[in-house]
């Protein structure tokens, strides 16, 4: 009997998608990887967020979900992909001018750290970040829906935006760096 949490069909560099082999480098399985990574930090996230937070995160992670399925619709075009839609990416920058205007947030660069929450929504922007450059990079040799594409660009905003309010909630001054 075959294992389910380890096949050791890629040990040799290679994943296995279906009966297809796809390198563990190659644009595809990258994408996949940085999308499943910023996926599970959310997880770690909304695991001991308060409820609100919560909620909002698990709907994004529904949608990473959903833009992972259309990646990986390109190895094997069998199945209907689902599609994040317009309305999504409108909805969730409706959310963000609600965040700022509740916030009023100063420009310019924040230090993270100063609240637990926020510095986490921080670190999982900058993997957002990551997981866009590498949907972008994949969209130069697979045309993907432009829908993905500013979705994942919004998140990193979304994140932004759901840790300046978090700090906001709690009260907490963030502190700008000094450049000195």
């Amino acid at each position: 009997m075959m294992s389910l949490f380890y096949t050791g069909k890629g040990d040799k560099g290679a994943s296995f998608i279906g009966k297809k082999k796809y390198p563990k480098d190659s644009p595809i399985i990258e994408t996949l990887g940085d999308l499943d990574e910023l996926n599970s930090l959310l997880g770690v996230i909304r695991s001991t967020a308060k409820r609100d937070l919560s909620q909002k995160l698990f709907l994004v992670q529904e949608s990473l979900f959903i833009i992972q399925a259309r990646v990986a619709w390109l190895m094997s075009k069998k199945f209907h992909s689902p599609q994040i839609t317009k309305a999504k990416v409108r909805a969730m920058e409706q959310e963000i001018k609600g965040m700022e205007k509740k916030v009023k947030p100063d420009r310019g660069f924040i230090i993270s750290g100063e609240n637990e929450e926020a510095s986490w929504l921080d670190l999982a922007r900058s993997v957002s970040r990551r997981a866009e450059r590498s949907l972008v990079r994949l969209n130069k040799k697979h045309k993907l829906p432009q829908e993905l594409l500013t979705y994942l660009n919004r998140l990193s905003s979304y994140l932004y935006a759901l840790a300046r309010l978090e700090t906001a909630k709690a009260k907490t001054k963030e502190k700008k760096p000094r450049y000195r």
